[in-house]
């Protein structure tokens, strides 16, 4: 992939229910460029779950495909997001004596592993293990207590499980598309990379991705991540509540969608009339715009509603002082900052990705943000040496988690 007198290529392949998107940066030493970029409708996957692994194949390929030309390089390994209602996030803490004068990084390696030596679920495997902070002795609030001394270390971290057989399907597909995987990374932590500031993740936030089949939040705060969170709910959800509500196709109803939509009914003009494609041959009918926000504006209220109550439920909500990020296709919404603000109580702006040059104009849309932060991602983090295309390993890679603090990521 590396060509003469040109920065590294890193791909990120964003495996979503609506749409595969490949992208490639060029990493220098100081900044990294975006140089291609690849879309593919997605076919076999529901709910970021893969469900018809040859129709996958096939997307990401032509996916691929598009990127390597507009970069014109040959693209061998990615970095994958992974998302999905069977992703689970909590927090674990875990202790250990320190048998040395001062902290090194084996005794960091250590207490991080004595906090991820919890009970999960056969059928779950870990993804992440990030610690949010250390304390030596009584002293807390660390970030990286190497060459400190003390007797005791404690750290507290996030784990993040997801489904085994969901992780190796997307590993296969991958392979099956000639691909080697880097890293497996969770979407919203992929997408914070370029949508959030170093100063919101320090003073508190909360990114809230709308993909096509889930809704993936992540809440930041003194520099670390402290939850994570995916509902069942997102784009895909509001175009079949289109599609049944004015009787049309699933297509049609995402192109009304992306057209006409709007999160808040009473600002729609009640005169204002669309046109809408019927099924089984039958004639369009034109209908009032406003009935399309009567449709959509209870589903999106629903979805903003059930991640508020998460939030407080959590005890979470008190640590968003920065205020909500949305970003994701559905984001894009019209009114949709409007009714978060409303529902959330709190300052809301849509994330575009940041941080990057190069083809700016093209991925500067929340729809490319997972792309552009999993190449992000890599660009900070060396891809792991026993994360090869062989699927045991790939598997027993995950099993052990993917090793780096999330504080030191920003």
């Amino acid at each position: 992939m590396a060509r003469e007198e040109r920065g590294e290529l890193i791909v990120g392949l964003d495996i979503g229910t609506t749409k595969i998107c490949a992208v490639v940066g060029e990493a220098f030493e100081d900044h990294l460029d975006i140089i291609g970029v690849g879309a593919y409708p997605s076919v076999g996957l529901r709910k970021g779950v893969v469900v018809n692994i040859e129709s996958t194949v096939q997307s990401i390929r032509r996916a691929v495909d598009e990127a390597e030309d507009m970069a014109n390089c040959e693209i061998s390994s990615v970095y994958v997001g992974i998302a999905g209602s069977h992703v689970k996030g909590f927090n674990s803490h875990g202790q250990i004596p320190l048998r040395h004068k001062e902290i090194i990084q084996s005794d960091i390696e250590q207490v991080v592993y004595a906090a991820k030596a919890v009970a999960i679920s056969q059928d779950q495997e870990i993804i992440h293990v990030l610690p949010q902070h250390f304390m030596v002795d009584s002293q807390g609030g660390i970030q990286d207590p190497t060459g400190m001394t003390g007797v005791r270390l404690e750290t507290d971290v996030h784990i993040v499980t997801g489904a085994a057989t969901a992780v190796h399907n997307i590993i296969k597909c991958c392979n099956r598309a000639g691909l080697e995987v880097d890293d497996i990374v969770l979407e919203p932590i992929a997408s914070a990379e370029t949508v959030l500031s170093p100063e919101e993740i320090e003073l508190g936030v909360a990114l809230l991705d709308i993909g096509g089949g889930t809704s993936d939040l992540a809440v930041f705060a003194d520099g670390c991540i402290r939850q994570t969170f995916v509902l069942g709910i997102g784009g895909h959800n509001l175009t079949n509540d289109l599609s049944i509500g004015l009787r049309t196709p699933l297509k049609k109803a995402e192109q009304l969608k992306e057209k006409f939509g709007c999160a808040i009914a009473s600002l729609i003009d009640k005169d204002q009339a669309i046109e809408v494609p019927s099924v089984g041959g039958r004639r369009s009918r034109r209908l009032s715009q406003r009935v399309m926000g009567e449709i959509l504006e209870p589903r999106v209220e629903e979805l903003l509603t059930l991640i508020n109550q998460e939030l407080y439920e959590s005890g979470n909500k008190d640590y968003v002082t920065a205020g909500v990020v949305l970003t994701g296709g559905t984001s894009m919404l019209d009114r949709m900052v409007e009714l978060a603000e409303q529902i959330f109580d709190l300052p809301v702006r849509i994330g575009y990705p940041m941080h990057v040059g190069g083809i700016t104009d093209i991925v500067s849309t929340p729809q490319c943000a997972t792309g552009v932060g999993l190449v992000l991602f890599g660009m900070k983090h060396e891809a792991p040496a026993n994360f090869k295309r062989d699927e045991d390993r790939l598997m027993g890679r995950v099993t052990r988690g993917i090793k780096g603090l999330f504080g030191r990521i920003m």
